[in-house]
């Protein structure tokens, strides 16, 4: 044992006027009253009284476990009253160990984790501090209990890791609190020559008990009574024997020097307790992270399913053309009366298609019938078109051939179909070019089939092809087109083109009663409202995320409330108010990490499996968002981890200590 204070003729604690009041509801309880103690060097010391009488608060401010209402408190000559909690912290941890009644052992860590655990918060090395933590538990007869948990070890057993924890970082003064008050007769005795042994070594041994019989064994017996010190054996000469004894030698621990390094072991230290916490409550991990790994997982997929969405649409825009201009009745999408004009003519259409900038035009009028072959009969779209049609909006001849001018000029009663039309009623194998459709009461022939080899919007149907004229004619009897498709020729300006049709529009109305499109504000149109809907969807999806944090926040508040004893067992043994914020606060941003990593894993694992179950689905994910929602996940850790984190350091260790 490192002989700390070699000058005898001073005490090593020295109290004067100690008092110490708690509040009860609206009146004061006074426990400590006009306290004057000194503790010299290599004493051992009992104090004893009945149970409420203050031996214990007594103690409890000596080890610097609670501040006393009024007096003073010195330690090897030091103020201890004027000590930041962190220097109080150095205090415990460099010159006093305790042996608590019930033990007080980290049930997480096994017999070495628990003694070493005082190194850990002096930043000593693992290596080191192991093999000390090893060497103290043989020497006190434990060497085949190293790898075992408190819940696997006897009470005199656990009682001996604690005298060995207390040893730790030297023990120069070691507090024991009633350690026989749990033990049988047997363990009793072994404890207190073992305490017996470490005085005659040179440790100040002070001891709170009740039992007399312990007492005895004390070189001094100071008594307590409503707080007062009502006797006091006084000073004796103080014996030590180096030589034999149970009592264990291991050799001093190094002389410690603040440095970076010691910082870095700490926090290296804080993150493995971390970990340990989280892998002994596996289940109460998962839970906690759970709310994470939804909310970044959604947040990952929607974006993901977004950004798929989006880039399809535009490879369906781009496989119509850029050079489109589509004309339609009315002031825009959707606006009210636009059924009602009818002053979209067929002349339109030939007075556009007269011009330079028009390399193809499309009038364009449709209409619904019920369609009969044989006994097959379906609802199919009447779309009445020109040939210009099928080039503009890329659908290609698998069979057949198309309508011709002529066909146009003499409303024939010829159709074009789709293959889905094709397979819906000839379904027998039989070829449909030259069969006859009945479309409601007009009798048509099939003269090809043809393929889309690019877009299709809107809901998918059966669609049949006439010359519109024959549809306004001999179908709908409809006078006026529904739209106009231009095919811009290359190397013309859209804009100029667009302006230009406008012109020609409002010469031949008189008004403003059509509205033009082009490819391109499709695009925009398409693209921004898939951005929007993406943004509000992985709102929704952030608002799952800071749900997750809350309850990480809840938990961890929870975990600290169920700690709290365990936290009070490590700021008693010297962990700053830093190293138990380090802690709660490493396990939080774990929990998060975690959840975080395994959310994007179920994103990517949920986007594949979509993929494979529908190919109508594509999911095409950001590196991004990827990245983004990691760091939020991380973000959360810090934000909600800090309060239960600071919840946890802000505790009173002797609070702490008391509590069940």
């Amino acid at each position: 044992m490192q002989d700390h204070n070699s000058q005898t003729d001073r005490p090593i604690i020295s109290v004067r006027g100690i008092g110490r009041s708690f509040s009860a509801g609206e009146e004061q309880v006074t426990v400590l009253r006009d306290v004057d103690l000194d503790i010299w060097p290599g004493e051992l010391v009992a104090i004893i009284g009945a149970s409420g009488s203050g031996k214990s608060t007594l103690m409890n401010v000596l080890g610097c476990l609670d501040r006393p209402t009024t007096g003073s408190y010195l330690f090897d000559g030091r103020d201890v009253g004027t000590l930041e909690p962190d220097e109080q912290a150095e205090l415990r941890r460099e010159h006093f160990g305790f042996i608590f009644q019930r033990y007080q052992l980290l049930g997480d860590l096994d017999a070495v984790g628990n003694v070493e655990v005082p190194a850990i918060y002096a930043g000593e090395g693992r290596e080191e501090r192991q093999r000390r933590a090893r060497d103290l538990l043989t020497q006190l007869g434990l060497e085949q209990r190293l790898d075992h948990h408190p819940s696997e070890l006897s009470g005199g057993q656990q009682q001996r890791v604690s005298v060995a924890r207390a040893l730790m970082n030297g023990g120069e003064v070691i507090l024991a609190d009633e350690p026989t008050g749990a033990l049988d007769t047997k363990s009793s005795a072994e404890l207190i020559e073992l305490l017996l042994g470490l005085n005659r070594q040179g440790h100040t041994i002070i001891m709170v008990t009740h039992d007399p019989k312990v007492a005895a064994h004390a070189h001094r017996t100071i008594e307590i009574s409503d707080g007062r010190i009502v006797s006091d054996s006084g000073r004796r000469p103080t014996r030590t024997d180096t030589g034999t004894g149970t009592a264990p030698t291991a050799s001093p621990p190094p002389v410690r020097r603040r440095s970076a390094l010691a910082g870095v072991t700490r926090m290296a230290e804080a993150l493995n307790m971390a970990l340990s916490a989280m892998l002994a409550h596996r289940m109460r991990s998962f839970l906690t992270m759970l709310g994470i790994i939804i909310g970044i997982a959604s947040v990952v997929l929607v974006v993901a399913l977004g950004n798929g969405s989006q880039e399809r649409v535009l490879e369906n825009i781009s496989s119509l053309g850029t050079n489109t201009i589509s004309i339609r009745a009315g002031t825009g999408f959707g606006a009210r009366g636009a059924g009602r004009i009818e002053t979209l003519v067929s002349s339109d259409a030939d007075a556009i298609a007269l011009q330079d900038y028009a390399d193809g035009v499309s009038p364009a009028v449709s209409s619904n019938a019920s369609a009969r072959w044989g006994p097959t009969e379906a609802t199919v779209q009447i779309s009445g078109v020109t040939n210009d049609y099928f080039p503009l909006h890329s659908y290609i001849t698998a069979t057949g051939n198309l309508f011709d001018a002529a066909d146009i000029e003499e409303r024939s009663q010829v159709a074009v179909i789709d293959e889905d039309t094709s397979e819906s009623f000839f379904t027998d194998g039989t070829d449909p070019v030259g069969q006859v459709l009945h479309l409601g009461n007009v009798p048509v022939r099939v003269i090809g089939v043809v393929r889309s080899s690019g877009a299709s919007f809107g809901p998918e149907s059966l669609n049949v092809w006439l010359p519109y004229t024959t549809v306004m004619s001999r179908v709908s009897g409809q006078k006026y087109l529904d739209s106009i498709t231009v095919q811009v020729a290359d190397g013309y300006d859209m804009s100029q083109a667009q302006s230009d049709i406008t012109q020609l529009l409002l010469t031949r109305h008189g008004t403003q009663d059509f509205f033009l499109q082009n490819s391109d504000t499709i695009r925009e149109t398409i693209t921004s409202t898939t951005q929007t809907m993406t943004l509000l969807v992985a709102a929704i999806a952030v608002i799952s995320l800071v749900v997750g944090g809350i309850g990480v926040m809840n938990i961890m508040l929870v975990s600290v409330t169920e700690r709290t004893k365990e936290i009070g067992v490590r700021i008693a043994i010297g962990a700053r108010r830093s190293d138990i914020v380090a802690q709660f606060l490493i396990e939080a941003i774990l929990v998060c990490l975690v959840g975080g990593a395994l959310g994007i894993a179920a994103a990517l694992g949920g986007g594949w499996l979509a993929q494979t179950l529908s190919d109508s689905v594509r999911i095409s994910f950001s590196a991004l968002s990827i990245v983004a929602a990691f760091l939020s996940s991380t973000a959360i850790g810090i934000a909600f981890g800090f309060l239960p984190a600071r919840s946890a350091a802000q505790l009173d260790p002797v609070v702490a200590l008391s509590r069940e």
